[in-house]
């Protein structure tokens, strides 16, 4: 479609000329009363014409390149495995220090109360058996068999059938 100056601009497009606007502002190329003044006009703009005229004496500017533009998410580029493990250390914090808590509170409640039989034990040492063994567990899991398969993605937790290239290992 080929630019005419009479077609009716839309609210993205007054959007758009105001982000413009704004970087002028803050690049010192327009004072604060040129800024509300253009600002106005982009708003009540009607065609593109209108809003090409508020921009014709300012030199363009990619919004895309600012440097709000480069806050967006993007795929992270470095070893995909490195973040899992570390995802993996603070979840594994979050839940030992649950239990510490939970632990901690109940002894607290234990000695305000005075009770002679140590009840706390009933909560501690079977959850602490239960975390310790899943810890045990995931870790040799995560450090035995973690390894990127052929098609890029991960095959943690899945025990290798001695066909595959393991790092470490030299390639047959």
């Amino acid at each position: 479609m080929a630019y005419d100056p009479n077609m009716r601009a839309s609210d993205t497009d007054r959007d758009r000329t105001a982000s413009l606007l704004r970087e002028h502002l803050a690049a010192g190329r327009l004072t604060p009363e040129e800024f509300s003044e253009r600002l106005d006009r982009a708003f009540s703009a009607r065609t593109l014409g209108e809003i090409d005229s508020l921009l014709k004496d300012l030199p363009s500017i990619d919004l895309y390149r600012l440097p709000d533009a480069e806050l967006t998410r993007r795929p992270r580029q470095a070893d995909q495995r490195s973040g899992h493990r570390s995802g993996h250390r603070a979840a594994w914090r979050a839940a030992w220090g649950s239990w510490f808590t939970v632990v901690l509170l109940c002894f607290v409640v234990w000695g305000l109360t005075g009770a002679g039989y140590v009840w706390p034990l009933w909560v501690a040492l079977p959850w602490g058996v239960v975390l310790a063994g899943g810890w045990v567990t995931t870790s040799a899991l995560r450090s035995g068999s973690a390894h990127q398969s052929i098609e890029g993605g991960s095959s943690q937790g899945r025990l290798p059938s001695g066909d595959e290239d393991l790092p470490g290992r030299p390639p047959r």
